[in-house]
């Protein structure tokens, strides 16, 4: 008996545009997400990629150019992920949450500070790579500043967050689910003790992304638990060709993008555990 299932994939030309414009953006647009992903600046790869060329030999096939080689073949290295990874996490930067850090205020602002669980404290909106590594911090904020709202902030700053078009973090679900920035579904379990045992497995597309995406987020976020860390200049330099996205909004693309990834996140966990 035959058990080899094939797992259903999205239309040919539309993985290519959405593969071309993933190793465009990560090779071409940003100094910081090529050496996030090669190791190398786009100056140093471009080299490498004409002496692979010119002097080794290495040609382009019918639908994967020398670039795109290259590129995949130093990110296995430079993280050692596994192809799948390859295929999902080139346009994900890393993840950001909030952060409340205890501070003492006068009497009259006291109302302002006052975190949802009745904290005096401010509001710290953390960034972190995919490695850990803070990127970017914006601190100051009022405890009972929205999310969304120092976020909003974070990216109208003159040298706040730069976010190259095309790309992600993950955030929680006290962020909008919009360009720029994958949030969990709402109204689904999330929390990975909610996931422990055989018995609690997710039952549904919706939740098994919001496992993956809290595991993703976790790991990447767990350097947030903020002590001693050095207040120096929170920004990062980097070049950008194409403009980074500015403000928050939500799209039904987005939406729709985010859907398909669900669902063909959960086809695959489906057929790989049958």
């Amino acid at each position: 008996m035959n058990n080899n299932k094939r797992l259903p994939h999205t239309p040919p030309d539309t993985r290519h545009r959405i593969r071309e414009l993933a190793y465009f953006c990560m090779i071409y647009e940003s100094d910081l997400v090529c050496r996030q992903s090669t190791q190398m600046d786009r100056r140093t790869f471009a080299i490498l990629c004409h002496l692979l060329r010119n002097v080794a030999g290495l040609s382009s096939t019918e639908i994967v150019d020398v670039e795109e080689m290259v590129a995949m073949f130093l990110h296995v290295l430079a993280h050692d992920v596994k192809n799948r990874v390859i295929q999902r996490e080139f346009n994900c930067l890393g993840a950001l949450d909030e952060t409340y850090i205890k501070v003492n205020v006068p009497a009259g602002d006291r109302p302002t500070f006052r975190t949802r669980k009745g904290e005096i404290a401010t509001n710290f909106l953390g960034v972190c790579d995919t490695k850990g590594d803070f990127v970017y911090v914006l601190s100051g904020w009022e405890g009972s500043a929205a999310d969304s709202r120092i976020l909003r902030d974070a990216l109208s700053r003159k040298n706040g967050l730069q976010v190259p078009k095309g790309y992600y973090y993950l955030c929680d679900a006290g962020y909008p689910n919009a360009e720029g920035f994958l949030a969990p579904y709402r109204g689904q379990r999330y929390h990975l003790q909610e996931w422990r045992g055989d018995a609690n497995a997710p039952t549904n597309a919706k939740e098994y992304f919001n496992m993956k995406h809290s595991s993703a987020r976790m790991e990447m976020t767990y350097c947030e638990d903020v002590d001693d860390e050095d207040e120096g200049d929170s920004t990062y330099a980097t070049t950008t060709a194409s403009e980074d996205i500015q403000y928050i909004e939500t799209t039904n693309e987005w939406s729709q993008w985010r859907d398909d990834l669900t669902e063909l996140m959960f086809t695959e966990w489906q057929l790989l555990n049958a």
